[in-house]
């Protein structure tokens, strides 16, 4: 490690040292070695890029999937006085200019961005003419296939790597498993000796598994939080251990928003500080809660997992999943939230099956009706019989069109890519209008010769209705032919940005358009449409296997710590016969997790009458009877783009089978259509 890495450690950041594998990241960055961190949550991932960015000559560019996450990141790179900024959607276009321009200028050490935002064809421009030094790719694991939390926009940026000439990459994660490792290593060309792990085990964390029935479970929740077991060896802990703390910084895990309102609720009637958190409530009053929890004073937070991404607080006492958690990986994320400052902590997961079904149809909810992919391949086929075999997408609009949803709807143009059927070939915003700052007269005054022609025509050829104007480029290149000048989309654009920095014009782009270019034309829909379904199929039944894995964690006979960190390639306990020697397997007590409530099998009849409302509903607006997926989704209050123009939310039954088994409600609504 260098001595200047060391003195920027401790003049900057104020720390004595390294941690874990930070040393060994830090100097290879600074090296320019591509590089991936496989840390643990809470193990300091973010310094890893946030220290090199210091030491290289250019621009670092960090890739985040949150909002959340660089927010954090970025108040804790200001504090330091590092000039550091983000681009997200939620900047007006004054902003946005200002943080472009102090990049160019290179007054910024590092720009934070979502994914989505490198397929906008204004920053991508953008990116052209700026020297980055660094790409750093947050949540690295969502670039896998094999991941918990696959993300389709993700495999592009390899080939961003490359068109933006960048000359290392750093991938931080903190859950991956060595296949998923693999995985990133080889998109992004990463040496085998460049892969840092600081391991999953936490010495710190009591994993605790106690099954309890559905109906039981608020109430054991309660008992437990006012008066947490002290029957489990401790290591010598004092009686008044924080973690026996009724009001210890606690966060409570559930899977549905409604439970969370409910679950909070039940806790305050109990006499505890506790709120909601979840995706349903407006941001203001999510950030209002998050301030509250960081600063102690709501100690206790009922959250779906929309809460907890970013949040860098050391002291959480407790971490408790009162239902089931999504995944081992998302267990991992979940717990690696307490106990960041290495002190003891506990993380009880109040088990039942009870849960296991809504989770299991979150996995249907997302595979897409062979009727949708049929949509899809004829759209692409009808595209690759035009002479330039272009393909515009407008995704939302097909989401719409083909019923996919959109994650779903990328993870399949992503797998067509793959299969050489489409391949990207750029993006751009279908639409842009300006609005003049100073008079058109004085814009074209501003320039000579040929470029002072160009100016004025565009004045000439943007009508301006009142205050804005929109820009009609095929009208601009007709006009630019007959004129002799090159009118051509990508100058129109660069001359407007231009017009837009220098504070002439102010310039808005919207409807985000991706071009993919047809590479097999001839391909055979049927066959591809089967092919593309079992892939769904077979992704469905990965899933599920995740959630089988999951189960097969809370319920084993061997040590919880030994067996989470073996998941994730860790052996460090490998060799300990006596395992961790602080989980409830350790304890003694092995879960057998308690099956679910059985349910009452709906006769024909009482299916067909809850049912009726939406038949007639897509009878009468599409002309068809729904098929039993499409009933199966609307059962299950799965939901599906079709549903939006149906307003299927709003019809009684929707959701009224959303505990039962998603196959077994399918099969129910398929010999309803066919009888």
């Amino acid at each position: 490690m260098t001595t200047s890495a060391r003195d920027t450690l401790q003049r900057v950041f104020g720390f004595d040292d390294f941690r874990g594998g930070q040393g060994t990241v830090v100097e290879r960055v600074i090296a320019g070695r591509s590089t991936a961190a496989i840390f643990a949550t809470g193990a300091g991932k973010s310094l890893c890029y946030q220290l090199p960015a210091l030491h290289l000559p250019h621009l670092t560019l960090v890739v985040s999937p949150l909002l959340a996450l660089m927010h954090d990141q970025l108040v804790f790179l200001q504090r330091h006085g590092i000039s550091a900024a983000s681009l997200d959607s939620t900047q007006d276009r004054d902003t946005a200019r200002d943080i472009m321009e102090r990049a160019r200028q290179g007054e910024l050490k590092i720009l934070m961005v979502s994914v989505e935002r490198l397929k906008n064809e204004r920053f991508r421009h953008f990116l052209q003419r700026v020297e980055i030094s660094l790409l750093v790719i947050d949540e690295a694991h969502c670039i896998s296939e094999w991941g918990h939390n696959f993300r389709p926009d993700y495999l592009k940026l390899p080939d961003y790597q490359r068109e933006f000439g960048i000359p290392q990459a750093l991938l931080l994660t903190a859950t991956a498993t060595p296949a998923v490792i693999a995985d990133m290593r080889e998109k992004f060309a990463i040496a085998e000796p460049d892969v840092i792990t600081t391991g999953f085990y936490r010495p710190n964390l009591e994993l605790l598994v106690e099954p309890v029935p559905a109906e039981r479970r608020v109430q054991a929740l309660i008992e437990w939080l006012a008066a947490p077991p002290t029957d489990t060896p401790t290591g010598g802990a004092a009686a008044d251990d924080p973690v026996f703390d009724a009001n210890a910084p606690t966060i409570v895990y559930v899977t549905l928003q409604q439970s969370a309102e409910s679950v909070a609720r039940a806790l305050a009637n109990a006499g505890f500080a506790a709120r909601a958190y979840h995706a349903g409530l407006d941001a203001e009053t999510r950030e209002a809660i998050q301030q509250g929890f960081m600063s102690g004073e709501i100690p206790c937070i009922v959250a779906t997992i929309a809460f907890g991404m970013g949040i860098d607080k050391g002291d959480i006492r407790r971490v408790i999943h009162f239902d089931l958690p999504k995944s081992i990986e998302n267990y991992s994320q979940e717990i690696g939230r307490a106990g960041r400052d290495g002190k003891r902590s506990r993380c009880l997961t109040l088990a039942g099956r009870d849960g296991l079904r809504v989770l299991e149809n979150f996995v249907y909810g997302d595979t897409p009706e062979r009727e949708a992919i049929r949509h899809v391949l004829e759209e692409i086929a009808a595209a690759g019989r035009q002479p330039d075999r272009q393909w515009p997408v407008l995704l939302n609009t097909l989401s719409k069109e083909s019923n996919v949803r959109l994650l779903a709807l990328k993870t399949l143009l992503v797998r067509l890519e793959m299969l050489g059927v489409i391949a990207p070939r750029f993006a751009y915003l279908a639409e842009y209008r300006l609005r003049y700052i100073e008079s058109s007269e004085t814009l074209i005054q501003r320039f000579e010769g040929e470029r002072a022609d160009f100016v004025r025509l565009i004045v000439d050829n943007v009508a301006v209705a009142r205050t804005w104007g929109t820009v009609d480029f095929e009208r601009l290149f007709r006009a630019g032919e007959a004129a002799g000048i090159d009118a051509s989309r990508a100058r129109v654009i660069t001359a407007l940005e231009y017009f837009q920095e220098k504070g002439w014009v102010v310039l808005e782009g919207k409807r985000m358009t991706d071009v993919f270019e047809v590479r097999t034309p001839d391909f055979d829909i049927e066959t591809l449409t089967e092919t593309l379904a079992a892939e769904g199929e077979t992704f469905e039944r990965r899933e599920i296997e995740r959630l089988e894995a999951m189960l097969a964690l809370f319920e084993s006979p061997t040590c919880l710590s030994r067996r989470l960190a073996n998941y994730f390639g860790d052996d460090r306990l490998a060799g300990k016969d006596d395992g961790c020697g602080h989980c409830s397997v350790c304890y003694g007590r092995v879960a057998q997790l308690p099956p679910p409530t059985p349910l009452p099998a709906p006769t024909e009849a009482s299916l067909a009458a809850t049912l009726a409302p939406f038949v007639a509903r897509h009878r009468e607006q599409l002309g068809s009877p729904p098929s039993a997926k499409r009933m199966a989704h609307f059962l299950c209050g799965l939901p599906m783009p079709v549903f939006t123009p149906l307003k299927a939310r709003s019809l009684g039954g929707f959701a009224s089978f959303e505990q039962y088994a998603y196959p077994q409600v399918r099969q129910w609504a398929a010999a309803l259509a066919e009888s």
